[in-house]
């Protein structure tokens, strides 16, 4: 298999987008990435779109073609696929266009993601995404997604002394970091007791521990490592792909406090780049609630089990740590497009390796990691990404 890099990245700012329709943010995503891998719309082999919800969200299946349509490319006939894995759908979509990539089949193919979440009600998007859990042992019952999440935070809380302080330590650092990102949702600051004095949503989490639906669009070209060169002076391996599922429902897992799906996914991921949790310095974990932060970490190998929350109430996530978490602001503060988080994620690594971060740039970032999660972990995506030079 080829090496694969990453050749350009696009984005659009991620919120309340209600003058802008689906294709547009997702053409915007496109055609930045395109113009930033110095590439144009001829050069491609192919579109992988992540997507959730469209046909819930805005009357319209059938999108990854719409999309070639309206980027004025229906004439090429190019293939375009979309792939939906819930809340993974873009780091699911990267994954395949990877391995078009890898296996030689196409040169150069463009990954987007996108989502429209704020054209239903709170309540129907709270509905959409209750569809990535189980729905006849789970949903059906009355259970909604920070419901379940909750269930892991009580037990986490249980068995590893995880305060509610601890928890509400995660969002205070996502919107430190998000007031750094001028594609955030949310550039504001928040205290610890903003947090705890929030409104609740599902014992022990409050509106403030959970990440906002939102509006917006990510895009990254993808070509083989060897032409890098001719596209970027910072090209940007992808050194591991990886692809994990589990259980649907909490309760047929042996663990509430680990993510199986995210433990195999990033093992492999590790084993096939031949490089270690240490050696991370930079990641963007999937933080729809905040103690999904805290368990992702906890399972990718980056803080021993039940250490996080400290890690996070003592500071040691910002910018000058030996790990910086989510330097974006995460889902809690860039926001929650279904199917653009992850593709947003390896949008924000890239940009932390090539050095081009700005206020919120990572210190000698060589090695950076993705984790974009489906429901409740049924499904886990992780990338490791590397400055190749």
């Amino acid at each position: 298999m080829r090496e694969v890099a990453v050749l350009g990245v696009g984005q659009t700012k991620f919120g309340e987008l209600w003058d802008r329709s689906f294709r547009e943010i997702g053409i915007e995503a496109g055609l930045g990435a395109l113009v930033d891998a110095k590439l144009s719309s001829a050069d491609l082999g192919a579109l992988y779109l992540g997507n959730m919800a469209s046909g819930s969200l805005i009357d319209q299946e059938h999108i990854a073609p719409l999309i070639l349509d309206y980027a004025g490319l229906a004439g090429r006939h190019l293939p375009g696929v979309r792939v939906e894995g819930g809340d993974a759908s873009g780091g699911l979509a990267l994954h395949q266009g990877y391995l078009a990539v890898a296996s030689g089949l196409y040169d150069y193919v463009v990954v987007g993601g996108a989502e429209k979440l704020t054209d239903v009600s709170d309540e129907a998007a709270t509905q959409i995404a209750a569809s990535t859990a189980d729905h006849e042992w789970e949903v059906v019952f009355g259970a909604t997604l920070p419901a379940l999440w909750a269930l892991v935070a009580r037990r986490h809380m249980h068995l590893h002394g995880t305060l509610r302080e601890e928890l509400a330590a995660v969002s205070v650092h996502a919107h430190e970091m998000g007031s750094k990102n001028p594609n955030a949702h949310y550039r504001n600051r928040l205290s610890i007791e903003q947090v705890l004095h929030a409104p609740p949503i599902a014992e022990p989490l409050g509106m403030l521990d959970c990440a906002p639906f939102s509006d917006g669009a990510a895009a990254v070209v993808l070509g083989p490592l060897e032409e890098a060169k001719r596209h970027t002076d910072t090209p940007i391996r992808i050194a591991a792909s990886q692809v994990a599922c589990d259980t649907m429902a909490l309760q047929h897992r042996d663990d509430l406090t680990s993510v199986a799906s995210t433990v195999r996914a990033a093992r492999a991921a590790f084993a096939r780049a031949r490089r270690a949790p240490k050696d991370v310095r930079v990641v963007e974990v999937h933080d729809a609630y905040s103690i999904s932060a805290l368990v992702a970490l906890e399972d990718l190998g980056l803080c021993e089990k039940g250490a996080a929350g400290k890690a996070y109430a003592s500071g040691s996530f910002g910018l000058d740590g030996p790990l910086t978490v989510n330097p974006s602001g995460g889902l809690k503060a860039q926001g929650r497009p279904f199917g653009a988080v992850g593709v947003a994620q390896v949008v924000e690594i890239v940009r932390q390796l090539r050095g081009e971060a700005k206020d919120r740039q990572v210190p000698d970032a060589s090695l950076g990691l993705c984790h974009d999660l489906g429901g409740t972990g049924a499904t886990a995506v992780v990338h490791l990404l590397e400055r190749a030079g």
